[in-house]
């Protein structure tokens, strides 16, 4: 993919947005949809991507990326605290140079904790009842912390 590539709407993001696709959303608004990873890096993996159709930073409207950077601020202490993480990885990437897989612009909240290793980017599938789970419990705590 090069940095000025044309948005393609087949892309699985667009599908996924679409309907199309399945997906275990953890949280929406007008202008961004978050969901769980199906090749997470580590448990409770979570993506926000734009609606906007953006392949990347060098084709979103700063509007939009804001809505991206607003959501990602809003959730990730909500998969944090489920997840019971000490830490979070936040991770954009552009191009396929940079490792970005998928030609849509999202950001991804990777929880972290000490003395575990994440996994390769894009490589090994989950396990779908336990990511549903997963995204059960980080959708209930975000629920709960925005309702606070």
């Amino acid at each position: 993919m090069k940095l000025d590539e044309a948005y393609d709407d087949n892309n699985i993001f667009a599908k996924i947005l679409r309907g199309d696709l399945p997906s275990f959303k953890v949280y929406e608004d007008a202008h961004t949809l978050a969901f769980m990873d199906i090749m997470p890096q580590s448990p409770g993996h979570v993506l926000v991507i734009t609606k906007t159709p953006a392949t990347n930073l060098l084709t979103i409207s700063a509007e939009a990326a804001r809505a991206v950077m607003d959501t990602t601020h809003k959730i990730a202490p909500s998969i944090q605290k489920a997840m019971q993480a000490p830490g979070f990885m936040l991770a954009q990437l552009n191009g396929s140079e940079a490792g970005q897989t998928v030609p849509h612009l999202h950001m991804h909240i990777v929880p972290r904790t000490g003395g575990i290793d994440i996994g390769f980017h894009a490589r090994d599938v989950a396990d779908m009842d336990e990511l549903k789970a997963i995204g059960e419990k980080i959708a209930a705590q975000i629920a709960a912390d925005l309702a606070d």
